[in-house]
């Protein structure tokens, strides 16, 4: 089978498993719900991974080798700082618009992070690769004297709890706030925060 043809397939466990946790959470899930889902049959999906948990592991790498290319374009670019954070809140946003899947399994994924060391370890490294990312952007702000000289590590745990925060919009009553106008708002009084 082609290299094309296995990651086709990878991309359809994927895509399947995305939808099964989202709908049935991870104790409610089960290879089975993951084979059905995806149409493919069992040992096709064993052919590639031999657990719930290892399928699951493999979609959060999916997402950083999806979502990495577009995050670091936003920070090479050329731009002033303060373009480039809105830029990532930006990003966020038309994601959160386009499909709230993602955010939905995060919020079960730090469930299971909270109990299992391999997806705390998993999540903590896409968090640092996460943070440093926004604390570049923060650094070159400060550096071009764009930005106050403020804690870059402050800022930029705050610019990542901020918009993590969406994730909240799709398990709780929004109190007639959309994730969009929060996201905009909370962009626009961090960068007033920052700016000089």
């Amino acid at each position: 089978m082609s290299q094309s043809k296995q990651d086709q397939r990878k991309y359809q466990i994927l895509d399947a498993a995305l939808e099964v946790i989202v709908s049935k959470g991870y104790e409610g899930s089960s290879m089975t719900d993951i084979v059905n889902k995806s149409k493919l049959s069992k040992g096709a999906i064993y052919w590639y991974y031999s657990s719930k948990k290892e399928v699951y592991l493999a979609l959060v790498n999916h997402w950083v080798h999806q979502y990495s290319p577009t995050l670091n374009l936003i920070i090479e670019d050329n731009q002033p700082a303060s373009v480039q954070l809105k830029g990532l809140f930006d990003f966020f946003i038309k994601q959160y618009e386009t499909d709230q899947t993602i955010f939905k399994a995060i919020a079960v994924f730090w469930s299971i992070a909270s109990r299992d060391n391999d997806f705390k370890e998993k999540f903590d490294k896409v968090y640092s690769e996460f943070f440093t990312l926004i604390e570049k952007i923060i650094i070159k702000g400060v550096e071009c004297k764009e930005f106050k000289d403020i804690d870059t590590k402050i800022a930029a745990l705050s610019i990542m709890v901020n918009i993590e925060s969406t994730i909240w919009f799709t398990l709780f009553e929004n109190y007639g706030v959309s994730a969009t106008k929060y996201m905009r708002t909370i962009a626009n009084f961090i960068l007033a925060g920052l700016i000089k």
